[in-house]
């Protein structure tokens, strides 16, 4: 599902339900950061590794652990670049080499409306008039959930660049279908803030894919080097 969404250069792996990933090895380092967590927790992180594990050795690389960083996010061993998600069900990690591509984020959400209050206090005016006009269309798709996905991938995808905090009103989002199929489409973020300059070019826009299949909504961001 994640494949889809991306390019070529990026090696994605994922898992749908338990397919073995939740009782994978963790490295002693990964092992003390979920010494506490209760079971959900941990299957998820461990999944997800071990998602990551595999995608590594598709590149090349020699497993390793892989430890949160600074607000959480994965530290990657150098010359690569990733993201993960998990949500119930679901686990997917994306990796690239950074000659490739200066980032990627990559989100998955059961597909199903956020709970009351959540998209306002997630979204800009102008994102909740284009998806009044969205949801004004066949019920393919749950715009609103799609949107909060999005957001969180153009997040994952800023923050390796700038290290900094991205909040939901910084970027605004528009959503786009592929024509004659509401199930995909396209995405495009335009950055509110000062964006992230990769190799000497301030970059204004991030732009990015999306799906809707096997009851989960899927976005995906790429930043390729200008």
């Amino acid at each position: 599902m994640i494949e889809e969404l991306l390019p070529e250069s990026v090696v994605t792996v994922e898992t749908h339900g338990d397919e073995g990933f939740q009782d994978a090895p963790l490295y002693p380092e990964e092992e003390a950061r979920v010494a506490r967590a209760v079971p959900k927790r941990r299957r998820e992180f461990t999944a997800v590794r071990a998602c990551a594990r595999r995608a590594m050795e598709k590149l090349g690389v020699p497993p390793q652990p892989i430890l949160p960083g600074a607000h959480g996010a994965p530290t990657w061993p150098a010359g690569l670049i990733g993201s993960m998600t998990h949500c119930d069900g679901y686990c997917a990690a994306a990796l690239a080499r950074a000659t490739d591509l200066a980032s990627l984020g990559i989100d998955a959400e059961p597909h199903a409306p956020l709970p009351d209050g959540v998209l306002r206090s997630v979204s800009l005016p102008a994102e909740r008039e284009r998806l009044t006009r969205l949801t004004a269309r066949p019920p393919a798709v749950h715009w609103d959930r799609l949107l909060f996905s999005a957001k969180e991938s153009v997040y994952k995808a800023w923050f390796p660049l700038t290290g900094k905090w991205l909040d939901f009103s910084e970027a605004d989002i528009e959503l786009f279908a592929d024509p004659g199929d509401e199930t995909r489409g396209g995405l495009r973020a335009r950055l509110l803030v000062p964006g992230p300059v990769v190799d000497g070019e301030r970059l204004d826009t991030f732009e990015g894919r999306w799906t809707v299949r096997r009851g989960l909504v899927a976005t995906a961001i790429t930043v390729p080097h200008p």
